[in-house]
């Protein structure tokens, strides 16, 4: 008797893990009832080389659990960051002969609510002309978080620094957080931490750009998708738990600021200068310096607490496009 062939896998999950291994176990355990709904979904589980027994952790749980059918862990030598770690598995499921047409990312700080997945994937087919779709990210009481963004720019650059009510009113369209959409919309771009891609976006514009390490690299990615005619959308039925900032600890809203990292400023850096020129990119660090000088005295004068990471302006400046040009 021949062994039943096994069904070509219809979805990738990407969840990758820098020594978060309790939350990505949790996380996988809340795609158990998800994945029969799915037929040909498959789990690969990357660890960035976290060096402190995650993947022991992680393999164990797969094995101990019976989660081997769908779920597997690929251990990478060094930690490339965010984009390397999730094309490490995608590039090389697109160089099998009958690739998935949508890969998922998923973050490890999540946990899907029942249906998030499927839900996804629905919506995927019922429009082929939609390139990316996001979650809705919520908090675990359900309350939303903001996942569904716009661009940043120049503009949001001012109103994200300056934080002054009637200069936000008149800006509202260039917010990059905008409220958070009841129904399926058109978004610029989404979270990362539940971002389903179809395979043709791919083929169209190749993998996410592994010179960011952290930050701003799915909002490049969105961008480079867009500028080719696959638009992203924001899909609210797919319901998604996230356990913000809790790997890099910059998003984390319930701890003291830290001084924002290097790669966070490089980030933004790159992205500025390779979607709209070092002239574009300097207007928008005079900008942010300007408005975040002008709102750091204002919130002195008015003994406002200070909740913004140490040092910011004179990491703004030091990392600006006038002292470190294009580099990155």
């Amino acid at each position: 008797m021949q062994a039943q062939s096994q069904p070509p896998v219809s979805l990738l999950v990407v969840i990758l893990n820098y020594r978060t291994a309790g939350l990505t176990i949790d996380c996988l355990r809340s795609l158990v009832p998800e994945i029969p709904t799915v037929l040909g979904c498959k789990v690969v589980v990357v660890d960035n080389d976290s060096q402190d027994g995650s993947a022991e952790k992680i393999q164990t749980a797969i094995a101990a659990s019976d989660w081997g059918d769908w779920a597997s862990l690929m251990p990478l030598p060094h930690n490339g960051g965010f984009a390397a770690g999730n094309n490490a598995p995608i590039r090389e499921i697109l160089k099998t002969e009958t690739p998935p047409p949508y890969v998922l990312l998923l973050n490890p700080d999540t946990v899907v609510r029942p249906g998030a997945i499927r839900a996804l994937v629905d919506f995927m087919e019922a429009n082929p002309k939609v390139g990316i779709a996001g979650s809705r990210l919520e908090e675990p009481d359900g309350t939303p978080q903001r996942s569904a963004f716009r661009f940043p720019s120049i503009f949001s650059e001012l109103e994200d620094s300056l934080r002054l009510g009637f200069v936000s009113r008149l800006l509202s369209r260039w917010v990059v957080a905008p409220p958070v959409p009841e129904a399926d919309c058109p978004t610029d771009w989404v979270a990362g931490a539940s971002m389903i891609i179809r395979r043709e976006v791919f083929d169209a514009i190749g993998l996410m750009d592994e010179q960011y390490f952290l930050y701003f690299e799915e909002v490049d990615f969105c961008l480079q998708a867009n500028r080719a005619g696959w638009p992203c959308w924001y899909v609210p039925e797919s319901r998604v738990v996230h356990f913000v900032g809790q790997s890099s600890g910059i998003t984390n809203t319930n701890r003291k600021p830290k001084r924002r990292p290097q790669y966070w400023f490089d980030s933004r850096r790159r992205y500025f200068v390779k979607n709209h020129g070092q002239v574009y990119a300097a207007i928008a660090d005079i900008t942010r310096i300007i408005g975040f000088s002008l709102w750091h005295v204002r919130r002195t004068l008015q003994r406002r607490p200070d909740i913004d990471p140490p040092k910011m302006l004179i990491d703004l400046i030091s990392n600006s496009v006038f002292l470190k040009g294009s580099q990155v």
